[in-house]
């Protein structure tokens, strides 16, 4: 949160650029505190996020009820980031899609089996599909939770699937739209709807819904904004998350195989970060270096040495 604002300042331009829109809203996002230790932690946050050039403010509890009318009466506070916003996770794949049709990109709807590599020279030659082979100079892995499961990756590559389950409802009658925060719960209002959210759960690559998960999410949502008490979900779902052991994305090339380079990890930050993950991407695939300092994502962390180094370390 806060620094939401600089990975989604490319969807603007993107959107004036063909007709899909990009349902992007701007209006801020508040992190409530219910209790005084998280209040003193979203009040550190603020001066962190300040302290890095951010707009980011903190928000007493009579000012959180008159920006946000709707929000819970007990509130003991808010860090808002006025700046900070949400964007249809929908809407911006559909843009994207367009977009690079726009420019030329050519898409193959089929599934990659594996890397092809030459050995002799450990440096990518291209993808094999089901049914044939596509020759590539760069590959860049970005298949989510499902990136492991790639064939041919030079070493293991350490990303788990992680559900979170979400719900929708109607927006309450007369509570102004918001997006509120609390813990890992949130709701926020788009086309009507309150969007409510979400789980995260270790449950393999096991997309269902569970009475238990939605419940959870409902309640954390009705904390948020007591209106939504007497609201019935009129659609559930789930999706999977890419994350990695210490919850940072990978980004970057790999250690040792020329042309092979990642960006997948990200976690429940996927959208959040995707503008500037391609940016870095794109950078270092056609001038070979980024401005972005990414020394702290890269696959090299998980080498051996690195993990034998930070354990020395910590001991």
């Amino acid at each position: 949160m806060c620094g939401a604002a600089t990975c989604t300042k490319p969807w603007p331009p993107l959107s004036a650029k063909q007709p899909v829109s990009t349902s992007v809203s701007g209006a801020g996002i508040a992190s409530v505190a219910f209790d005084d230790g998280t209040a003193n932690r979203l009040r550190d946050a603020v001066a962190q996020q300040r302290q890095a050039g951010l707009r980011c403010d903190w928000l007493e509890a009579e000012d959180v009820l008159e920006r946000f009318p709707g929000a819970a009466p007990d509130t003991r506070g808010a860090l808002f980031a006025p700046e900070d916003g949400a964007v249809d996770p929908a809407t911006l794949t559909r843009a994207l899609h367009a977009d690079g049709r726009r420019l030329g990109v050519k898409l193959l709807p089929e599934r990659v089996v594996r890397i092809v590599t030459a050995e002799k020279q450990a440096r990518v030659t291209g993808v094999a599909l089901e049914n044939r082979t596509v020759t590539a100079e760069h590959v860049v892995i970005a298949a989510g939770a499902w990136s492991p499961g790639i064939g041919g990756l030079p070493r293991p590559l350490p990303v788990e699937p992680v559900r979170g389950q979400m719900a929708a409802a109607p927006w309450p009658s007369g509570t102004p739209p918001a997006i509120l925060y609390f813990d890992h719960g949130y709701v926020l209002a788009r086309g009507g709807e309150a969007l409510m959210g979400s789980t995260m759960e270790h449950a393999g690559f096991d997309g269902r819904i569970t009475d238990a998960g939605i419940a959870q999410i409902v309640d954390g949502a009705t904390r948020l904004l007591p209106a939504l008490a007497t609201a019935r979900p009129t659609r559930t779902w789930a999706g999977l998350r890419p994350v990695t052991p210490d919850g940072r994305p990978i980004i970057g090339a790999d250690p040792e195989t020329r042309g092979l380079w990642f960006a997948t990890g990200h976690g429940r930050n996927g959208i959040l970060l995707a503008a500037l993950t391609g940016e870095i991407i794109a950078d270092l695939l056609a001038k070979g270096a980024t401005d972005v300092e990414i020394a702290a994502l890269t696959m090299a962390r998980f080498q051996p040495s690195a993990i034998s180094d930070q354990q020395a370390a910590d001991g």
